[in-house]
C-alpha cells in the first residue's frame, strides 16, 4: 500500500467539500477520480499535498500519517502535485522552471542527471529550454508542468486535469506521457473530467459525487457500467438494455 485515505472530511468555510472519502493506491498503480465540476476532486489532491487541511480522517503515505503536514514536507516525502491550469512560472525559462522542481533536493549531481534524462524524454523542452514559460504553447506548458514535478523525484504523482484546454492530438500525447511515467515505476493519482481518457489510463477508478465516493472498482469494468456511461462517457442505455 502506497497511499491510504480513510474517512476524509474537508470543509470550505461552512460547506462540506468532502465527506467520508476513502481510497487507496498501491505501488505501481494509476488510479483515477472522475466526477462533475464541484464534486471535490481537486480538493482531494490539495488535501493530500498539504495545500488544504483535513477536518477529520487519515491520510497515510508509505505507512506514515501526512494529513495536515506542511506542503514542502509532503514533497520531501515523495509526493509531487501538478495542479490544474499547469501553474508554471511564466516569466522564467523552461530550464529554470525544471530546476525549481528540484528545489528541495540536495543531490545536485543526481539532479543534473535527472535533468538530462528528462530532456531525453521531452525533447521539445530541451529545444525550448531558453524560452520563457509564457512563450510555450498550451501543450508545451503541460509538458513543462509534468517535467517540473518529475524533477522532485516523486514516488507518487498527483495530476489535476492534465488534458484541460489541449487539442485532441495533445490529449493523446499527454496520455502517452502518463503511461510512460507509470512504466518508469511512478504511481499516479489522476483527476480528470475527460473520463474516457482517465478510465483508459487507470488500473482502478473512483467516482466522486458531491464530496462522496459513489462508485469504485476496476477502471475497465467501470467504463462499462451503465451509470458511468450515461453520466460521464456521454452514452446511455438502449431500451433493449433497460
Amino acid at each position: 500500500m502506497l497511499l491510504e485515505i480513510e474517512d476524509l472530511a474537508v470543509d470550505y468555510q461552512k460547506a462540506k467539500a468532502l465527506q467520508g472519502v476513502s481510497l487507496t493506491i498501491h505501488e505501481g498503480e494509476v488510479v483515477c477520480i472522475i466526477g462533475a465540476n464541484g464534486a471535490g476532486k481537486t480538493t482531494i489532491l490539495r488535501t493530500i499535498s498539504g495545500l488544504k487541511k483535513p477536518k477529520s480522517g487519515t491520510i497515510r503515505f508509505q505507512g506514515k500519517e501526512i494529513g495536515g503536514m506542511p506542503a514542502h514536507e509532503i514533497v520531501k516525502a515523495g509526493i509531487a502535485h501538478i495542479p490544474a491550469g499547469r501553474m508554471i512560472f511564466a516569466p522564467m525559462t523552461v530550464s529554470d522552471n525544471l530546476k525549481m522542481g528540484a528545489f528541495l533536493r540536495r543531490d545536485r549531481r543526481k539532479v543534473a542527471q535527472d535533468l538530462d534524462s528528462l530532456y531525453s524524454h521531452f525533447p521539445v523542452l530541451k529545444q525550448r529550454q531558453a524560452k520563457l514559460g509564457w512563450q510555450l504553447s498550451g501543450g508545451e506548458q503541460q509538458m513543462l508542468a509534468i517535467g517540473r514535478a518529475l524533477m522532485a523525484s516523486p514516488t507518487l504523482l498527483l495530476m489535476d486535469e492534465p488534458s484541460v484546454g489541449l487539442s485532441p492530438l495533445m490529449v493523446a500525447e499527454v496520455g502517452s506521457i502518463i503511461r510512460s511515467i507509470n512504466q518508469d515505476g511512478i504511481s499516479i493519482l489522476l483527476v480528470e473530467q475527460n473520463s474516457r481518457m482517465a478510465l483508459k489510463l487507470a488500473h482502478r477508478a473512483y467516482v466522486l459525487e458531491l464530496g462522496k465516493i459513489v462508485l469504485k472498482g476496476d477502471a475497465k469494468e467501470l467504463s462499462n457500467d451503465d451509470r458511468v456511461k450515461q453520466h460521464y462517457l456521454g452514452g446511455s442505455r438502449t431500451r433493449a438494455e433497460d
